[in-house]
């Protein structure tokens, strides 16, 4: 595809609000960021959403806009692997189809995560040298210059210390080329900082972490360490890191509105809210999962963006922008040089010695 902007396939039929909240964020999407969108759904329902939306855009955003025809959905209730093979043309096969054929640069799903994933592996497959793809979140932290990267926050429940390893290597490279931290520092979630403590699969990882030359790894981060700021990169298995992401989601809006409850209370309490209102516009900003647009799948051939269920127009529109980042940063360029070096040097260390 050259050096053309980013063309970018979404499942429009997949998520809780799909497809009118999809339609919007595609849209802004292609206004704000410039981006080619295909939508990919029921022809009809796309069109009848677009419609709507039309006379109040720029029509050159609407014409970067394309509908692929999908003749069916995957439902939230469906086992993954059964669905896909029994819906051929379910919009989220045909979605990751485009990538596969370099018709489109990503995919984004709000819809089913566990379609989404198994589409992702049965279609464009993992690059050499990944066991297991890790699905990435960014959270925020107290600093307000620095993010965090956990991974992997769902894809794979049960996990060896060598897939943690691999993470730890491709959360290293996104750190780097997308979020721009110069020097990642990488930590491996823990229940104590010595390196003794945990189950077997966190001091067996603790020690390979050690061991790669390819990993700024420096040492366990405990719950408490997750959002101060001290990490760039924090590495866990699915199970973990979906409950840390969900909680961490959570918190945000119990902060959220509870601070709305308190600061509207009373006459004192709207006139502060009136004089607080662009700092709580920028404490959303902060903490709000909406503005992070979902999780990039890392290790799969594609560049394939997994958002919430409940996804809206603002968190479609993040996760496109989360998208066209790591076209631009050619994530998946990097991680596969970086384990094409690792396997040169694995090579090179097994074969005998002259001597």
């Amino acid at each position: 595809m050259g050096t053309r902007r980013a063309r970018i396939a979404i499942d429009a039929m997949g998520g809780d609000h799909a497809p009118a909240e999809i339609v919007a964020g595609a849209l802004r999407a292609s206004e704000e960021l410039g981006v080619e969108v295909l939508l990919v759904g029921n022809p009809e329902k796309i069109e009848s959403c677009l419609n709507e939306r039309k006379k109040d855009a720029n029509p050159a955003a609407v014409e970067r806009l394309e509908i692929v025809p999908a003749e069916d959905v995957v439902e939230m209730h469906e086992e993954p692997l059964s669905a896909l093979k029994r819906k051929r043309k379910a919009s989220i096969r045909v979605a990751m189809g485009l990538v596969k054929n370099n018709d489109a640069h990503a995919v984004v799903s709000a819809g089913h995560s566990g379609a989404a994933m198994a589409a992702a592996l049965l279609q464009l497959g993992r690059l050499p040298g990944i066991d297991r793809p890790a699905i990435g979140a960014v959270l925020p932290t107290i600093d307000p210059d620095k993010r965090v990267l956990i991974l992997d926050v769902g894809a794979n429940v049960d996990c060896r210390p060598k897939f943690l390893e691999q993470f730890a290597v491709m959360g290293t490279i996104y750190s780097q080329y997308v979020l721009g931290v110069e020097e990642p520092r990488v930590g491996l979630l823990n229940i104590g900082e010595e390196p003794t403590k945990g189950n077997d699969l966190a001091v067996r990882t603790h020690q390979m972490l050690l061991d790669n030359p390819q990993v700024p790894f420096v040492g366990n981060a405990e719950g408490r360490d997750v959002l101060s700021g001290n990490f760039d990169v924090i590495v866990c298995d699915g199970f973990a890191g979906n409950v840390l992401l969900k909680f961490a989601e959570a918190v945000g809006e119990v902060v959220l509105q509870t601070l709305k409850e308190e600061l509207t209370d009373g006459i004192q309490g709207k006139l502060g809210m009136a004089l607080l209102k662009p700092s709580l516009k920028r404490f959303k900003q902060r903490v709000d999962h909406v503005e992070h647009g979902g999780g990039l799948l890392l290790g799969v051939a594609g560049v394939c963006i997994i958002s919430h269920g409940s996804s809206q127009a603002p968190t479609i529109y993040h996760a496109i922008r989360l998208a066209k980042d790591a076209i631009e940063h050619k994530v998946l360029d990097r991680i596969q040089s970086q384990f094409q070096e690792k396997g040169q040097q694995s090579a090179v260390s097994s074969q005998p010695s002259d001597g």
